[in-house]
């Protein structure tokens, strides 16, 4: 389709996508696996029995409807499920949450156009000197679009409360009143003169909220001496990405000799509910870590596993890591055991997971790998 980018090396190693194709393919991925998806739901409550999760409630214009199932998956990147459904969760690391940012994809740029970090920056720069307001970040990253050949941008920094959803308005009008004054300064830049905003990000891109306990939390250690666990279900590979505050630079802390690290089935285990498995940015490590854990690409590897452990747990097979790791190699899973499980039958049962697909780019965002 012609919808990824060839691999773009910077402080780790990215691909770019087209998302009007990534719907595509996810739709039909979903479909073809007999997923029953519900899109259009809000998810409004969640029933506890003792120390599991029953059922949750989900709400659309056609009212409330209850939803039951033996495990269940939170991806929702805000830990809606975890917290109406009673599980330990806590918000950001130890009282800090990182700047999100808000996206901005461009047309209107020539194919000749300077897209060099130091053009923009000096563009950026001049404006503010103009006394073009407001312009808080001088550098970010930009891109060309797969098949589009669009430009994404993301220069657009925030500071706000992501589970509150009047902290969320003020920044995203904020944000869009950046985002103009930054096309005032892009024009400037030969090629770039007749560029307009095709579009802002649905919501801002949140980085950082809630996060749930989990029986094992990743450290910064764990990631920059390349850990490796008897339960690892996913790697890591991205660097420890960690923004601060809007307009300052970013924290890069590089993963142990630019190779792997092992992510642990434990670290996507409710300490306090066993039915309850996490993906994403909800997967449990500490400051820095979670600036790794975080990304898209070891978000698919970690939705991955909690996926399958909650159906190895559905079928009450209980959440021993060899018969999740077995699952996981049968369906081509690229983990790093001392001894490959043999692959079983195929695991077939009824798991609930929430997540937000408002999180999903619009904007041809990167995927780390």
């Amino acid at each position: 389709m012609g919808a990824v980018s060839e691999p773009i090396q910077f402080h780790g190693v990215a691909v770019l996508i087209e998302p009007e194709s990534v719907k595509y393919v996810l739709d039909q991925l979903c479909k073809h696996a007999g997923v029953q998806v519900c899109l259009h739901t809000m998810l409004v409550s969640a029933t506890r029995n003792g120390n599991h999760i029953t059922s949750v409630t989900l709400h659309d214009d056609g009212g409330n409807h209850e939803v039951r199932a033996k495990a269940f998956v939170d991806a929702s990147g805000e830990g809606d499920l975890a917290f109406f459904g009673g599980a330990s969760v806590r918000y950001g690391n130890h009282g800090t949450v990182q700047t999100g940012t808000l996206s901005m994809r461009l047309g209107g740029i020539t194919a000749d156009a300077d897209l060099s970090p130091t053009r923009w920056t000096a563009a950026i720069q001049q404006a503010k000197q103009r006394g073009v307001k407001p312009l808080v970040s001088e550098s970010g990253l930009f891109f060309r679009v797969p098949i589009t050949n669009d430009v994404a941008t993301y220069f657009i920094d925030q500071k706000y409360d992501g589970r509150d959803a009047e902290s969320l308005t003020a920044a995203g009008i904020h944000g869009r009143e950046q985002a103009r004054a930054y096309l005032k300064a892009i024009r400037t830049i030969p090629g770039c003169e007749h560029a307009y905003i095709l579009a802002t990000g649905p919501e801002i891109g949140t980085r950082e909220s809630r996060h749930v306990n989990a029986r094992y939390q990743v450290t910064t250690q764990d990631i920059e001496n390349g850990a490796r666990f008897d339960d690892v279900v996913c790697l890591g590979a991205w660097p420890m990405e960690y923004h601060t505050e809007p307009g300052q630079p970013t924290v890069w802390r590089m993963v142990h000799e630019n190779s792997t690290y092992d992510i642990p089935l434990r670290t996507l285990c409710s300490k306090d509910t066993p039915n309850l498995f996490v993906g994403g940015r909800l997967t449990d490590g500490d400051s820095y870590a979670g600036g790794s854990l975080r990304v898209m690409g070891t978000s698919f590897g970690t939705g991955h596993a909690a996926g399958v452990a909650a159906a190895v747990y559905a079928q009450s097979q209980g959440s021993e890591y060899i018969f999740v790791q077995k699952e996981l190699v049968r369906q081509n899973a690229h983990i790093k055991l001392d001894q490959q499980p043999n692959a079983g039958e195929k695991l077939r049962c009824g798991v609930f997971i929430w997540m937000r697909l408002s999180q999903f780019p619009q904007d041809g965002g990167e995927n780390q790998c």
